[in-house]
């Protein structure tokens, strides 16, 4: 029904920011990770939102990319996780985070998330492992590199080495934070690339 709100962001609340469209205040909730990349008040926004009416109200859930917007969609889909349980996974975890969790099976990592418990976190993994792809987080990557003028089988190779570094035993955010701080040149294989990640992982 309301697919983004662009405006002028007016003031913060504790869980969610009212942004000013023509002198309407829309109060629209989003996950601290959102809110943190906001500027200060005044600075015009353009949010993607999801509506959730209920029998006694209607809340706009807000994000700052389309993807964000359609992975909180298929976090609801889950049973006994509602949009509020979607902006905490999403507050704990970036899209692309959770597309690796899920992956990696890594139920510690997504049962942190406020009001996500274990048996919530397996099921999740279980429904979602066949919706979230870990190639859509590294033609994310690659879609930023080639902007950049990176040459595009840059995801290739970050495959690789952040597959190899989960088979290692290392977390998938862990592997995916490293594989992404090392510089990359154009004459880098997947084996180089797990050489230099591994200076960055923590023991």
């Amino acid at each position: 029904m309301i697919s983004y709100i662009r405006g002028t962001l007016a003031f913060f609340e504790e869980d969610k920011v009212v942004v000013d469209v023509g002198g309407v205040g829309y109060g629209i909730y989003m996950s601290g990770q959102d809110m943190s990349r906001l500027g200060p008040a005044g600075t015009e926004v353009r949010i993607h939102t999801y509506l959730n009416v209920k029998e006694d109200a209607m809340q706009l859930y807000g994000f700052l990319t389309r993807d964000a917007l359609q992975v909180f969609r298929l976090l609801i889909s889950v049973s006994g996780i509602g949009p509020k349980g979607g902006l905490g996974i999403l507050s704990a975890l970036t899209p692309d985070d959770l597309r690796f969790a899920v992956m990696a099976g890594d139920v510690k990592a997504i049962s942190a998330a406020p009001g996500i418990g274990k048996k919530t976190a397996e099921k999740l993994i279980l429904e979602l492992k066949d919706k979230l792809h870990l190639e859509d987080a590294l033609e994310h990557a690659a879609g930023e590199a080639e902007s950049t003028g990176v040459p595009g089988h840059m995801g290739d190779v970050q495959n690789d080495a952040v597959q190899a570094l989960v088979a290692l035993g290392y977390g998938s955010t862990e592997a995916l934070k490293a594989v992404r701080q090392v510089e990359w040149n154009n004459e880098m294989e997947a084996e180089d690339l797990l050489k230099q990640a591994l200076k960055y992982m923590t023991f």
